[in-house]
């Protein structure tokens, strides 16, 4: 599949939110995955504001990033904390000029491999929910159609999250999160169960209860808990995903 062909996929996917199961936590996590496909970078995160603006971390494409972003948030500081106070585009192309912009943040990233960040907020007409972060292994401007599309997918995003809600009828946006929140650490727990069990790395684990959930048309969260509680087994899990024909 071309470039192209990819985002305009990538565009209908995010749009299409108006179905009973739709699911904050997966939504955020096909955002991520499909901007390390579509962009010059090698990590996607997305972090969302609670009552309070409380920012929250909801989906990141590696564990890696996972980490980063967690420290993020625990130091309030760093391209998407900024972003989301500002309302605005986020970017610095070589960490190894901050200066003192950063600092605690830009050591982490650093010592995990990236040399490069942006973020772009999560917004529509000035209401900013929270922000899509880009990291990249090597120094260098973000491409200028990389940076215009991230935020094109942002926005359609933002507007997909604020538009279920509505159209649902049933839950606010702090309850959705509440609820997104809750299925997240499911997930963060399920991985690190499958992780250790399989003796497979923490972003592997995840790419196995991924496919699961795919190939079998589930919540993620709902495969997760199963995990968790002892329905659903590791070598289930591994059963399933090396039956012929059975992708990701």
């Amino acid at each position: 599949m071309t470039r192209e062909a990819l985002l305009s996929e990538t565009f209908v996917a995010l749009a299409d939110t108006l179905v009973v199961d739709f699911d904050v936590v997966e939504f955020l996590s096909l955002l991520t995955e499909r901007c390390v496909e579509l962009f010059d970078a090698e990590a996607a995160g997305v972090m969302l504001a609670a009552p309070g603006d409380v920012l929250q971390l909801m989906a990141s494409s590696s564990e890696r990033m996972r980490l980063i972003e967690l420290f993020e948030l625990q130091g309030d500081e760093g391209p998407c904390p900024e972003c989301y106070r500002s309302g605005e585009a986020v970017g610095e192309p070589d960490l190894t000029t901050t200066g003192g912009r950063w600092p605690g943040f830009t050591a982490e990233a650093m010592e995990a491999g990236f040399r490069a960040v942006y973020a772009v907020p999560m917004r529509v007409r000035g209401n900013v929910i929270g922000a899509l972060n880009l990291f990249r292994n090597h120094a260098g401007a973000l491409p200028e159609a990389d940076l215009r599309a991230a935020q094109a997918l942002a926005d359609v995003a933002t507007l997909g999250i604020l538009q279920h809600r509505i159209q649902s009828d049933s839950r606010s946006l702090s309850e959705q999160l509440h609820h997104a929140l809750n299925s997240r650490v499911v997930i963060e727990q399920a991985k690190g169960m499958l992780a250790e069990r399989s003796k497979v790395g923490v972003d592997e684990a995840f790419s196995v209860l991924r496919g699961y959930a795919r190939r079998h048309r589930r919540h993620l969260s709902e495969v997760a808990r199963e995990v968790t509680d002892g329905t659903l087994s590791a070598d289930a899990l591994a059963y399933a995903g090396a039956q012929p024909g059975a992708g990701p």
